[in-house]
């Protein structure tokens, strides 16, 4: 890759989170693969904060929304998401404080309640099983999904 200077970076980077929301070890990433220096990286990593380019609480609270209403993934699996993003769990947690927990099984119960038609299995307990791997595999609580797989049951 070729080694960009600090103010080609600095407009690239602006562009880039002037289009949409970008967390800070993103940038990080991009800069290092531009072979800048460290004082160059954080020399513009100071100015697109300052000038709120990047912002992670926003971007923090974005994601969560988008992972919530589009992706349709559980607290858990969002939380290693962001963790992998670089976002400190003192950013997330008062984020995910706001939410209701009854929202989350608002976003559970047609997901099981749509995988509970595909499902296969010798009985009742071998689907539920496999119905409680999958809601725990999109990021959902145990309890959640106990409480979720016992409302379609009862359907």
């Amino acid at each position: 890759m070729q080694q960009i200077d600090e103010k080609e970076a600095l407009q690239r980077l602006t562009l880039l989170c002037s289009q949409g929301e970008h967390c800070e070890k993103e940038m990080l990433e991009k800069m290092r693969r531009w072979e800048m220096s460290d004082e160059a990286q954080a020399h513009v990593m100071e100015v697109l904060v300052t000038e709120r380019y990047i912002d992670n609480v926003r971007y923090c609270r974005g994601f969560i929304h988008d992972k919530m209403e589009y992706n349709r993934w559980g607290q858990r699996k969002i939380e290693q998401a962001l963790w992998a993003k670089g976002i400190d769990r003192s950013i997330s947690a008062p984020l995910f404080a706001e939410i209701e927990e009854e929202r989350w099984t608002d976003i559970l119960r047609p997901l099981i309640s749509q995988k509970r038609k595909s499902t296969k299995g010798r009985n009742d307990y071998e689907i539920n099983q496999k119905l409680l791997r999958f809601a725990i595999g999109r990021g959902f609580s145990f309890s959640q999904a106990r409480e979720c797989i016992g409302e379609v049951e009862e359907w």
